[in-house]
């Protein structure tokens, strides 16, 4: 994964964000019960948007060991775990919780559309 950094758009959803932070230096750790089912309230850390999620995972990024160039980006609002993280420098970023693309709401369209914006970036 590390290799794909800055090569290739990455977009890390559920277990692919811990694979990101794991890539990019950072440690993950045992949450006591986990996140599962949905409704679970998360937050964008720049704009203050809060999603409705559906999650499904025991493990979580430790903030504190994000290496300088990544940034939080996502909040979860019951017990402040990372949800998000995004490569300043590059073309790359994840969420912890699961994403509807469709069909359904469409709160998360917002996450594709910024991956879709990097792919073409990249042309």
């Amino acid at each position: 994964m590390a290799s794909l950094i800055g090569s290739v758009p990455v977009f890390g959803i559920c277990l692919g964000h811990q694979i990101l932070s794991l890539a990019l230096g950072a440690r993950t750790y045992k949450l006591p019960f986990g996140h599962h089912g949905g409704n679970h309230p998360v937050q964008g850390v720049d704009g203050g948007r809060v999603e409705i999620t559906s999650q499904n995972h025991n493990y979580a990024t430790d903030r504190s060991t994000l290496p300088a160039g990544v940034s939080a980006t996502h909040v979860n609002l019951n017990d402040g775990v990372l949800e998000g993280l995004a490569v300043d420098a590059e073309r790359a970023f994840s969420v912890q919780h699961h994403p509807e693309a469709a069909p359904g709401p469409n709160d998360a369209a917002h996450h594709f559309e910024r991956f879709t914006e990097l792919m073409e970036r990249g042309r």
